[in-house]
């Protein structure tokens, strides 16, 4: 009997170590699927166009970055600071309206009871099922109509609605939020704002920063909104910049283009290697009701 269960011991430790080493070995071959591009970016921005046209992916730097950063110097729709100036101030504002107000919204949502609480959640996910571009036309002949075009104010007050946050965050509340704490502060005598700011947004710092993440990094690389409203050189974004890189009829610099594309993920890794802890938290807590 002894002997048994001992060999049932170590056929388990054995089942345990084989699982454990192909986790090991598909999570490896999923990191090192998601860095190669970034790798082959750097790595490209290093070298010239005659290098890159004969090899696209190598994982050998070059030596001609330097003269790469001189050709960018040269493009006179390119201005890196400028648009990195546009891009953060955009980028950072949408971030910070679209995540407190669906905080607040998925916080009303929760919280209250209404009569038409069952279908404002409803319209809410009903409008995550359309897209963007549907919306598009509508959009732009509101901005062209109230004379707003070229106003990056057009690309931040937007954000104030975002369905598909407002449904995250209320599915992270469910999990996190007890409403006992929200009765116990009122009768304390603490309004709804002072309630949400100081009680309700510290338990949702993970949610919330998880959704920074999304948040940001969706603003700043979005393309299509900015290079319909935005047509002055002065509001461009970093990736409208990138995209006139390959505009030149004559020759296109396939290396300044990778160099451009580097500078603009740049300021998206620092974001994430500052934000990343709280990603596996948020999106656990979230997906886990009460």
């Amino acid at each position: 009997m002894a002997t048994n269960t001992t060999a049932m011991a170590s056929s388990k430790a054995k089942d345990s170590i084989i699982f454990k080493t192909v986790i090991y070995i598909v999570c490896t071959i999923l990191a090192i699927l998601s860095i190669a591009p970034f790798l082959v970016m750097l790595i490209n921005s290093t070298r010239s166009t005659a290098q890159i046209m004969a090899h696209a992916v190598s994982f050998i730097p070059g030596s001609q970055l330097k003269n790469n950063i001189n050709l960018l110097k040269t493009k006179k729709t390119f201005n890196a600071l400028l648009g990195m100036k546009n891009s953060f101030i955009i980028s950072t504002g949408v971030t910070v309206l679209a995540v407190y107000f669906s905080s607040l919204t998925a916080y009303a949502i929760y919280t209250y009871d209404w009569k038409l609480k069952k279908a404002f959640f409803s319209l809410v996910m009903g409008i995550m099922m359309l897209p963007g571009t549907v919306t598009m036309i509508g959009f732009y002949r509101a901005c062209y109509q109230f004379h707003l075009v070229n106003n990056r104010l057009m690309l931040i007050l937007p954000a104030i609605a975002s369905p598909m946050m407002v449904f995250f965050m209320r599915q992270y509340l469910e999990g996190a939020l007890s409403l006992e704490i929200v009765e116990s502060a009122r009768i304390d005598g603490a309004g709804e704002f002072r309630t949400f700011n100081t009680i309700v947004l510290p338990i949702m710092k993970p949610a919330m920063a998880t959704q920074a993440i999304f948040a940001f990094v969706g603003s700043w690389n979005n393309f299509f909104l900015p290079m319909i409203l935005l047509n002055k050189k002065e509001s461009y974004t970093m990736p409208i910049m990138v995209s006139l890189l390959n505009g030149d009829i004559y020759k296109t610099e396939f290396g300044c283009i990778y160099l451009g594309l580097s500078m603009t993920a740049l300021p998206l890794i620092i974001v994430y290697l500052l934000l990343s802890k709280y990603i596996v938290s948020g999106v656990a807590l979230g997906s886990v009701k009460g």
